[in-house]
């Protein structure tokens, strides 16, 4: 039995703040000195209770205030007749704390000898004490637990023209010291709110903080102050980003090459693959077919007389550790196993959901070719083929497809040398001719190569500007792969001119040409020779972009186009353009769960939290002062709302895709807690971050699932965004924007109180990043 009694109201230290404690009474008494201890109760040191408490022990305060509409940084404060809200002194009033978007919150316990209370409310600036308006009428008082009078509204005037009303929720209730300090066991065992025998945790809120450096100058930006070293973003030309030809490899078949590369440092080596695998399925000839069942040439269907070859099944990984769906060899019914992904052939993506589902469903009905894609780029020089293969290749890659991009002009660079002039690509040339057409043969070689390897889609990106030339790509991909043919047009002759001055600029068939204008004018008469032999693609699958690069109209033509794939890659090329604007992405301001270690949750900012949602106010309005058709788009939390709440004249728009990663039964525990009472997830979780999924939660892969319409929203905007998410989700949008594989995007930094700026533009993607605070 714990014997004492709050003899007056205390004030505590950080980080006592917001909670008054039983470890803060006992701190309280200790310090009182040998005079202050005969206020204490001593007379029931024999029967181990408190006399007083009969009488109902402490008093216990809760006053709350409501509104929506926020004015400027004023914060509510109350002051009143006793030592802790001032004495009436304004500038020692105590602030009240954010509860949520609307409310503000402040609750503490009145000892005895103060049970009648005079107080009231003012609005004061966070972060000094002018000016301090006081709510219009007489004190409020408190005698013997009641409110005296009437409950009112909170007027505040102002201006004599303008009056801010709050909504006051006042409740009084008696509190032993015996509940007090059960209830500062349960919040020390807990740290989240809690109530013991229907008593509320007693809280009591801190004195107005500083701001840092004492003042709110501070908040007034250099933008290039807060600039922090980022990942490394120089300008690559793209085709150069592409995958090494392994043509290199093949007994000296590009020798002149090789010797030459050696000297430029230029490596030959093909990377390592390493296979992210989510779904798996037999080798295509031991697929299972109904019985009386043959395979049709027509894409996701079957004639009524298929065959049965056997009765081996597919199996899904649905999470770490989850059983997996297989058919046994000698049975004809399903039984579960877990068996490893590794070596396995003809391996899906390594995704969730939807894009799962469809992998099996395309490779399951379809034939042998259709199990992989190729997109074959169709254009004329300097019309944006290559930025759109880099875009498109990010994309599917990011939502799991194995993807790569193979660029003929860097085999012919290898092979041939980049000091070709024009007239090696003339139509009437019959060396340039069937030398380009070797080096476009061996890059399709190496992609269906590739493909049998377990690759799924493979971009092969040329001019292809003949049909001859497509016609040989068919006939070497038959049997092997489906081509669709993604053919961009381009009359805009501004961007053309603007993309062939890039061309020069950053193209290796330039870079040993002192002279811009004499290159400009070499790539000119390349252009002319190959427009004399353009032929438009009229064959076989295709997608035709006409002048969708701007993004302000344009048209796109489909023929022969269907699948799940094949659908979700028109549906993002109907949404990208090449119009540059920055992209910022944060994480919303510390929040109380941040300061506890707690995943999850839905809490309001911390004092750190605040500050930084100031200084996120005016780092964007400095930033994007003038791009008023810009936009911020939060989650549903409140602790991203409440971060963007003070940006003002931009529109705000609130994205439950942009929800923090749902960590199930999980949520609200740290880390130390899942790994003390939850090992095996604790360790299935360590293991494989990236599939792994909380119970009754998500996993990363779901995350990137449903971020996609936010992705092609944002592909889609012509105006700078402003994103304040969470870090899971922002880590995911980020290794989009990199083109980071997936297995790193559960590993991204992603700090707190930090911007990463990404510029889309024609040249690719770079970054800056902004440290507001430490």
């Amino acid at each position: 039995m714990y014997n004492f009694k709050i003899n007056h109201l205390v004030s505590l230290p950080k980080p006592l703040t917001r909670r008054l404690t039983f470890q803060g009474l006992l701190k309280h008494k200790a310090t009182m000195g040998t005079g202050a201890s005969k206020n204490l109760d001593s007379s029931s040191h024999g029967s181990g209770e408190d006399k007083d408490d009969h009488g109902g022990g402490q008093l216990y305060v809760s006053l709350k205030m409501e509104n929506c509409k926020l004015k400027g940084d004023l914060v509510p404060h109350v002051v009143g007749s006793v030592p802790l809200v001032g004495s009436w002194d304004t500038s020692k009033a105590l602030a009240m704390e954010r509860e949520s978007t609307s409310m503000w919150e402040l609750s503490f316990v009145v000892p005895p000898n103060h049970e009648t209370l005079d107080f009231k409310f003012l609005l004061k600036p966070k972060y000094n004490n002018v000016p301090c308006i006081e709510e219009e009428g007489t004190n409020r008082q408190f005698m013997g637990g009641t409110l005296q009078g009437d409950a009112r509204l909170a007027v505040f005037k102002l201006t004599p023209d303008e009056v801010l009303e709050y909504r006051v929720f006042i409740k009084a209730n008696r509190v032993s010291p015996f509940d007090l300090a059960a209830s500062w066991r349960a919040y020390q065992e807990n740290l989240e709110p809690s109530t013991v025998r229907g008593i509320p945790d007693v809280s009591i809120n801190s004195l107005p903080e500083g701001v840092e450096k004492g003042s709110s100058a501070s908040l007034d930006l250099d933008l290039e102050q807060y600039l922090v070293p980022a990942p490394t973003t120089s300008v690559v030309y793209a085709a150069n980003l592409t995958e090494t030809p392994r043509s290199l490899k093949r007994g000296g078949v590009f020798s002149n090459a090789e010797s030459s590369n050696k000297d430029s440092g230029v490596s030959v080596d093909r990377p390592a693959t390493i296979k992210e695998m989510e779904v798996v399925i037999p080798d295509p000839p031991k697929l299972y077919h109904p019985p009386g069942m043959v395979e049709s040439k027509s894409v996701g269907t079957f004639s009524p007389s298929q065959k049965q070859d056997n009765h081996r099944g597919m199996f899904v990984d649905r999470g770490v550790g989850s059983p997996r769906l297989v058919r046994s060899a000698s049975a004809a019914t399903l039984t579960t196993a877990i068996q490893p992904d590794s070596g396995a052939k003809r391996s899906m993506p390594a995704a969730a959901g939807a894009v799962a589902a469809a992998a099996i469903a395309d490779q399951m009905l379809g034939p042998k070719e259709d199990m992989h894609l190729a997109i074959v780029l169709v254009g004329l020089p300097a019309r944006g083929k290559t930025f759109t293969a880099a875009k498109l290749t990010r994309y599917l890659r990011w939502l799991g497809h194995d993807t790569k991009h193979f660029n003929v002009g860097k085999y012919r660079r290898l092979k041939h040398g980049t000091n070709q002039t024009a007239d090696f690509f003339r139509g009437d040339n019959p060396e340039g001719m069937e030398a380009r057409n070797e080096v476009a043969a061996l890059a399709m070689d190496d992609m269906t190569a590739w493909m049998e390897e377990g690759g799924q889609v493979g971009i092969f990106d040329a001019t292809n500007s003949t049909s001859e030339r497509r016609n040989m790509l068919m006939k070497m991909a038959e049997g092997k792969c489906k081509i669709i043919f993604l053919e961009t047009l381009c009359n805009d002759r501004q961007i053309i001119e603007r993309n062939i001055r890039l061309k020069i600029q950053q193209s290796p068939d330039y870079a040993e040409e002192p002279d811009f204008e004499a290159g400009y004018q070499d790539f000119k008469r390349r252009l002319d020779n190959y427009e004399k032999i353009y032929e438009p693609v009229n064959e076989g699958s295709y997608i035709k972009m006409i002048d969708m690069v701007s993004g302000h109209g344009g048209q796109i033509q489909v023929n022969n186009i269907s699948g799940y794939l094949p659908g979700r890659i028109v549906f993002f090329l109907v949404n990208t353009h090449l119009t540059p604007r920055p992209i910022l992405l944060t994480r919303h301001g510390e929040s109380r769960d941040n300061v506890r270690a707690r995943i999850g949750g839905d809490t309001v900012l911390s004092g750190n939290g605040e500050l930084y949602a100031k200084k996120l106010t005016n780092f964007v309005e400095k930033r994007l002062k003038n791009e008023r058709a810009a936009s911020i788009w939060t989650s549903t939390l409140q602790r991203t709302i409440l971060t963007a709440n003070q940006i003002a004249g931009f529109p705000k728009i609130q994205w439950r895709a942009l929800d923090e990663i749902n960590a199930g039964v999980c949520d609200g525990m740290t880390y130390e807690e899942i790994k003390k009472n939850m090992p095996d997830e604790y360790g299935s979780r360590k293991k494989d971050k990236l599939r792994y999924r909380y119970p009754r939660g998500e996993s990363y892969l779901d995350v990137i699932q449903r971020l996609e319409p936010v992705i092609i929203e944002l592909e889609r905007q012509r105006a700078p965004v402003v994103v304040v998410s969470h870090q899971a989700v922002l880590r995911a949008l980020y290794a989009y924007f990199a083109d980071r594989p997936l297995k790193e995007i559960p590993h991204i930094e992603m700090p707190l109180h930090t911007i990463i700026e990404i510029q889309m533009g024609v040249t690719g993607v770079q970054e800056k990043r902004y440290k507001l605070m430490d």
